[in-house]
C-alpha cells in the first residue's frame, strides 16, 4: 500500500493548534510567585505594577479575558511617548498577543503621511531592505524619532504579511491650518481630509490649556483677545484635522478590508477618547479600544476611568550594556506646528542646561528647528564630551542656553 502522509495525532487544526499555543504562551495568568512579585512592586513604585493589566481605574485586570476582548474591536489605539523605547516594546508585545487571538489585523502608522503608502505597501511586500524602507520613506526627515523604535513592529507585520497603513498628512497642512484656519485651506490642498467633527469640550479645555502653557511668542503676548482667541481656535482646528485625517484612514481601511485596524499613534491622540477616538465615532467606528503603557513614575490621579480601556505597568527605565547615544532629556509635546517642550527629565542634559517645560526651541547649533527631526538630527551629532548652544523662546522673549553633553562612561 502507498504511505499515507502523516497527519498529526490531534483534533485541532494545525494553524489554530499554533496560535493557541502562541497565545499561550504570551497571555498566560502570572503564577504565584510571579504575582507576589509584582505586588511587592506595587508597594514599591507606581499604581499599576509593571507587567500588570490594569483597568482605567487603575484595577489589576486578568490579561487573558481582556486580550480576548480587546482583539474582538475593529479598531485597537496604543499610544505611546515617541521617544520612550518600553513603549513601543510594549507595542509590539501586545500586537503579537493581539494577532495570536486575531490574525487578521491590519497596521495603521502615525510615523508615516499618506503619500508614502506605496512605500509601505512594497516593504510588507518584501520589495525592500530595512535600509531601502528609511531612505525612500525619509525617516530621518518626516518622522525624527529613532527608526529603532519602530522597526521591530514594521519586520512583525512583513513576517505576517500584515498591510501596514500610512495614517498620517503633511505637517505642512497641519501647520497651514494652525496659522490660518481650516476654511482658508482649498479643497485641492486638504488632501482628501474632510472637516473634523467639532472636539469635546473636555479635548477644547486641555488643548487650550496647552497653548496657554506653551504658546508664549512675543506676537501672542502683545496680541489682543479677540486675535488670542483666534489664535487658539486655528490651533485646535489644526489638532483636529490631524485627528480626523488619522481616522480617517483608519475606519476606510476597517470597510475595505474587514480587519481589526490596530493604530499606532501618539498618546495625545488616544487618550480619554478624545482625538482619533472621538472622529472615529463620527464616522461609525464608536466602539475603538485604547490602550496605554503606564509609567512607573506616572501620577496615580490620571487613572480616572476614562483615560483609557486598559494601561499596562511598566518598570524603571533601564540601562543598556551598550553606550547611550546622546540624549537631551526632553519630551515634545504633539502640537500642530514649532518644537515645544513637554516634560524635561530629572537630572537629565536639558535639566541641567535650565530647559523647562513650555520652552519653545528655536535654534540648535546654529540651525533653525522646524521640526523633531531637526532636533535630533544636531543631538545625533553630538559627540561626548561637547557643549550644544540652544537659543529658545521663553516668556516672548528669547534666551541663550547651553547643553552640555556628559563624557562617556559619567
Amino acid at each position: 500500500m502507498p504511505r499515507q502522509p502523516f497527519r498529526p495525532v490531534t483534533t485541532v487544526p494545525r494553524r489554530r493548534f499554533a496560535l493557541l499555543t502562541i497565545a499561550a504562551l504570551l497571555l498566560s495568568a502570572p503564577t504565584a510567585w510571579a504575582t507576589e512579585a509584582k505586588a511587592e512592586d506595587a508597594a514599591r513604585i507606581g499604581c499599576v505594577p509593571p507587567g500588570v493589566w490594569a483597568d482605567g481605574t487603575g484595577t489589576a485586570v486578568e490579561p487573558v479575558p481582556l486580550l480576548r476582548r480587546i482583539a474582538e474591536a475593529p479598531v485597537v489605539l496604543l499610544g505611546e511617548q515617541h521617544d520612550k523605547p518600553d513603549h513601543h516594546r510594549w507595542q509590539l508585545h501586545t500586537l503579537a498577543g493581539l494577532h495570536a487571538l486575531n490574525p487578521d489585523l491590519a497596521i495603521g502608522m502615525e510615523m508615516v503621511p499618506r503619500r508614502l503608502q506605496p512605500v509601505l505597501d512594497r516593504w510588507v511586500a518584501g520589495e525592500l531592505t530595512e535600509s531601502e524602507l528609511l531612505k525612500e520613506t525619509d525617516w530621518r526627515a518626516v518622522w525624527g524619532f529613532d527608526p529603532q523604535f519602530y522597526l521591530p513592529i514594521l519586520q512583525f507585520a512583513r513576517l505576517h504579511r500584515l498591510p501596514v497603513v500610512a495614517l498620517n498628512v503633511e505637517r505642512s497642512l497641519v501647520s497651514r491650518t494652525a496659522r490660518n484656519g481650516w476654511a482658508a485651506i482649498p479643497e485641492t490642498d486638504r488632501e482628501g481630509v474632510g472637516t473634523p467633527a467639532p472636539p469635546t469640550e473636555e479635548y477644547r479645555k486641555r488643548l487650550n490649556e496647552t497653548l496657554a502653557a506653551h504658546d508664549r511668542s512675543e506676537a501672542r503676548a502683545a496680541a489682543p483677545d479677540d486675535a488670542s482667541n483666534k489664535a487658539a481656535q486655528r490651533f485646535i482646528e489644526a489638532q483636529g484635522v490631524w485627528d480626523r485625517a488619522m481616522a480617517e484612514k483608519i475606519a476606510e481601511t476597517r470597510r475595505a478590508t474587514g480587519r481589526s485596524v490596530i493604530g499606532i499613534l501618539g498618546e495625545g491622540h488616544v487618550a480619554r477618547r478624545d482625538g482619533v477616538p472621538h472622529q472615529l465615532a463620527d464616522l461609525g467606528v464608536g466602539d475603538a479600544a485604547v490602550l496605554l503603557p503606564w509609567d512607573v513614575d506616572r501620577d496615580c490621579d490620571e487613572l480616572d476611568g476614562r483615560i483609557a480601556d486598559a494601561v499596562f505597568g511598566l518598570g524603571p527605565e533601564r540601562e543598556d550594556a551598550e553606550p547611550q547615544r546622546p540624549k537631551l532629556g526632553v519630551q515634545l509635546d504633539p502640537a500642530p506646528e514649532g518644537i515645544t517642550v513637554g516634560a524635561v527629565s530629572s537630572g537629565s542634559v536639558a535639566a541641567a542646561a535650565g530647559l523647562r517645560t513650555g520652552d519653545r526651541i528655536l535654534v540648535a547649533a546654529g540651525m533653525p528647528v522646524r521640526a523633531p527631526a531637526d532636533l535630533v538630527a544636531v543631538i545625533r551629532r553630538q559627540a561626548p564630551g561637547t557643549w550644544l548652544p540652544l537659543t529658545i523662546r521663553r516668556d516672548g522673549a528669547e534666551q541663550e542656553l547651553v547643553a552640555k553633553f556628559p563624557m562617556e562612561g559619567r
